[in-house]
C-alpha cells in the first residue's frame, strides 16, 4: 500500500544541493543586499516608518515577489550604538506599528526566508517599503554577514 502511495504522488523535487539556481534566490524572488549609511537614508526610512500601518497588511498579503533588496544601514547596527535619534524617536513614535511589522515578517515565509538568508534578525528590520508590485525594500540596523 505504501508503494502506492509513494507512486501517486505528484513529483515535486527538492531543489538539489548542486543546483544552478544562485543562492540570491528563495522562492522565485531574487534577493538583493545593499550597505547604506543611516544619514544618507534617513528620509527613505523615516517616510517608510510612518507608512508601516499601511504596509503590516501588504506584507501579510505577500506570497510572491520579484525583488526582495535589504538595506543594511551599517551605522544603526546595535554594535555601532544603534539607529540615529531621528530614526530612533520615528521607530518609538510607532512602536506598536512596528512590533507588529517585525512580526509578521516573520509570519511570512517569503520575507522571513530572504532575512534569515541575509542573517538578519526581525527585531533589526526597521520598516519596509513596497517600491512597485514585485518590489520589497527591507530597511535593516544591521551589518551585513562576512
Amino acid at each position: 500500500m505504501a508503494m502506492l502511495l509513494v507512486a501517486a504522488a505528484p513529483a515535486f523535487p527538492a531543489q538539489p544541493l548542486d543546483s544552478n539556481k544562485p543562492a540570491s534566490t528563495i522562492v522565485d524572488s531574487n534577493i538583493r543586499e545593499e550597505e547604506a549609511l543611516s544619514k544618507t537614508e534617513a528620509g527613505k526610512v523615516i517616510s517608510a516608518i510612518d507608512r508601516t500601518r499601511d504596509n503590516i497588511g501588504t506584507v501579510r498579503k505577500t506570497t510572491k515577489l520579484d525583488t526582495v533588496d535589504i538595506v543594511f544601514l551599517t551605522d544603526a547596527a546595535r554594535s555601532e550604538g544603534g539607529p540615529p535619534p531621528a530614526i530612533e524617536n520615528k521607530v518609538k513614535q510607532h512602536q506598536d506599528d512596528v512590533a507588529e511589522l517585525r512580526q509578521e515578517i516573520e509570519a511570512n515565509a517569503l520575507l522571513f526566508n530572504a532575512i534569515d538568508s541575509r542573517r538578519v534578525l526581525a527585531e533589526d528590520v526597521l520598516a519596509v517599503e513596497f517600491d512597485n508590485p514585485g518590489k520589497i525594500v527591507i530597511y535593516a540596523a544591521a551589518k551585513p554577514p562576512k
